[in-house]
């Protein structure tokens, strides 16, 4: 105790004795003014270069952050350039931020399909399983939805909870951030439904039992790293919505594919059907028509030659109403093309005067016709459809007057004349050496009400055609389809029932050049003394099938006086045909060795041209092919079926016309 008290003493008597000494130092000093500033300026000096060192601590803190940043959005970004896959992004931001951070854990919440809860999707160790969820309404979670900013929560919150499980009683800093969805609708999956709930929730755990707290720049790269996630989560949208249409589109184009095939596969199996019932109603109808034109060169009572023009005409009827269908078919398919040519257009409003007044005459009706002096008399279209549309109308004028007079009128349509042709869809566009051809015809009155029926389909009409008229057919509607495809426009006049009824139609034309004239003048036309030709022991080959119609075709050849011989078969025609065969006429359609086949063979057969005969190829059909295949076998001529006594009078005569000057000049 002694001890203590004087060693107290000592300590301050030693302290006195140095202190005086300072004293005395600094009083004696001379210089002792000088050194006190001195010393104040370098306290200071070692405070600014305090601050300073502070500051470059705090810069090298930021230029730190910004490159854990750059990486991290380098990262993210090739992720996105390599896979675009939005659960590797949301994988791999999790790992990258735990082994940067050195987290604990690092999971995710996502929405779930409610939309009251959110679902843990992704953890970082995978100590807890995924699918447990919370209440979405948690203040805490609110709290984070509400704020751009990453910002520290209770360890003990729900969301807080996937940790690995340890003994470690001091849980490390929470730190939770909002994960903004952009565009969810563009991207739905089955696990990803369009809710309401627009963000997802990160939250990040520091190691637990450490004394390690989240610093400014680390949350700045957790901030940084969210909306970098929430970037590539929009392209990973874009790139799954682009793979959704594409997939779309697929199968739409299949689907498309699909009804393309079967529609072909529709047209296909029409054509097969129409081009099989073409040839089925042909042969009979050919047999009917020849038969009974064999018929009326009998003697017959004037009963039994009324019987025979009656089966005649309907059959006449009949065969037109095949040949509408078929063409209706080609029209609505779009195969029907026109067969633009050189004709003479006087001439085809003769020939359907021709035709028309025996009919006419049956009825007791005048058929006028009248042509315009300016008309011209060779042009350019389709003649056997310009023919057809002319005989339609006509014929339905005369099928439906029951007295008086047919009146048909021809003439150029004057430019005034065209602005009031009927229509919306017809617009009349002049051009350099075409012309509008008018035609109009009279016949009986008719309601304007049922004018439009006119042109539809199987329309029937009781006021205008009762119960004899035997219906209208296909043969105005088929008419205004033709006329629309020569640019031109039908229409009806009419007052009323019995006051008078007129169709008038336009279709355009060219006017034949000079070049086309003298190639028209060139063509062989059938004259008029073709039915008076001298066909006595002509020796006639017929190839044919059809039993039925190879003994009508050899009938009206033996009536003609020809001498006939018959096959039933490409290969017994080849067989029986010689030189002194003057005509062969082929059925294209027979099976097995078909018509073409037989011409080619027959080509083949006869060397020298003089000495083959003339081929002549029998078809039910006047499609596009079948012109095409006769020009390919080079046929001499085409006779269509059905046809009758003269037809096949006149069809021989032109042939054998063509025959002389050949063989006068071998």
């Amino acid at each position: 105790m002694d001890f203590c008290i004087h060693s107290r003493t000592v300590e301050i008597v030693m302290t006195t004795i140095k202190d005086f000494d300072c004293c005395r130092v600094v009083c004696n000093s001379p210089g002792a003014v000088h050194i006190i500033p001195d010393l104040l300026s370098v306290k200071t000096r070692e405070l600014f270069l305090k601050n300073r060192a502070a500051e470059l601590d705090r810069e090298m803190g930021l230029i730190r952050t910004q490159e854990e940043t750059g990486r991290h959005v380098r990262m993210l970004t090739h992720e996105i350039r390599s896979t675009l896959d939005r659960h590797t992004i949301l994988k791999t931001t999790l790992i990258e931020l735990g082994r940067t951070l050195a987290l604990e854990e690092c999971a995710l919440w996502m929405p779930a399909r409610n939309g009251l809860e959110l679902q843990l999707s992704y953890t970082l160790r995978h100590q807890n399983p995924v699918g447990c969820t919370v209440p979405i309404h948690l203040p805490v979670i609110s709290q984070v939805f509400s704020s751009h900013h990453a910002m520290k929560i209770s360890p003990n919150s729900p969301v807080a909870r996937p940790r690995p499980l340890s003994k470690k009683f001091m849980p490390g800093e929470v730190v939770a951030v909002r994960v903004p969805l952009l565009h969810l609708s563009n991207f739905q999956k089955n696990d990803w439904p369009e809710l309401s709930t627009k963000y997802a929730l990160m939250v990040l755990m520091l190691p637990s039992d450490s004394a390690r707290q989240w610093h400014v720049h680390e949350l700045e790269l957790v901030e940084v790293v969210a909306d970098q996630v929430a970037v590539a989560l929009s392209h990973a949208a874009i790139l799954e919505e682009s793979m959704r249409a594409r997939d779309q589109l697929m199968e739409q184009n299949v689907a498309l594919d699909l009804a393309r095939r079967e529609a072909e596969t529709a047209v296909h199996a029409r054509n097969d059907f129409l081009a099989v019932m073409n040839h089925e109603m042909r042969t009979p109808m050919h047999a009917i028509i020849a038969l009974s034109s064999l018929l009326q060169e009998t003697e017959l009572t004037r009963e039994q030659r009324l019987m025979v023009e009656a089966i005649l005409k309907s059959s006449n009827l009949l065969a037109t109403l095949i040949n509408d269908v078929l063409d209706l078919s080609r029209l609505e398919d779009g195969s029907f093309e026109l067969d633009l040519g050189t004709f003479n257009l006087l001439m085809v409003f003769k020939e359907v005067v021709n035709l028309i007044k025996p009919i006419a005459s049956f009825k007791k009706l005048m058929v006028s016709l009248t042509l315009a002096p300016d008309l011209p008399q060779y042009v350019v279209g389709d003649e056997k459809l310009l023919m057809q549309i002319i005989l339609n109308v006509v014929s339905n004028a005369v099928k439906f007057s029951k007295e008086g007079s047919i009146s048909i009128i021809a003439c150029i349509a004057k430019p005034e004349s065209l602005r009031d042709v009927g229509g919306l869809d017809f617009f009349p566009v002049p051009s350099a050496n075409h012309f509008y051809l008018r035609v109009q015809d009279s016949g009986q009155g008719i309601s304007p009400a049922d004018i439009p029926n006119l042109f539809n389909k199987f329309a029937q009409n009781h006021a205008l055609g009762g119960k004899h008229s035997g219906g209208e057919g296909l043969g105005l509607a088929i008419s205004k389809r033709f006329i629309n495809l020569m640019e031109g426009n039908i229409w009806i006049e009419s007052e009323g029932l019995a006051k008078g009824c007129t169709a008038i139609f336009i279709v355009k034309l060219r006017i034949a050049d000079n070049l086309s004239y003298s190639e028209h003048r060139l063509l062989p036309t059938a004259q008029a003394n073709h039915c008076q030709a001298n066909f006595l022991g002509l020796k006639v080959l017929v190839m044919d099938d059809n039993g039925i119609s190879r003994m009508v075709t050899r009938g009206i050849l033996i009536h003609m006086g020809c001498d006939v011989t018959v096959a039933s078969s490409g290969k017994e025609c080849l067989q029986i045909v010689s030189q002194e065969h003057k005509v062969v006429f082929i059925d294209v359609s027979t099976p097995g060795m078909n018509g073409y086949e037989v011409a080619i063979r027959i080509h083949e057969k006869f060397a020298s041209l003089y000495k083959r005969p003339l081929l002549v190829a029998l078809t039910g059909s006047s499609d596009k092919v079948t012109r095409e295949n006769c020009l390919r076998v080079a046929v001499d001529g085409v006779l269509l079926k059905p046809f009758s006594l003269d037809k096949m009078k006149s069809v021989l005569s032109e042939l054998l016309e063509k025959r002389v000057p050949r063989e006068a000049n071998p």
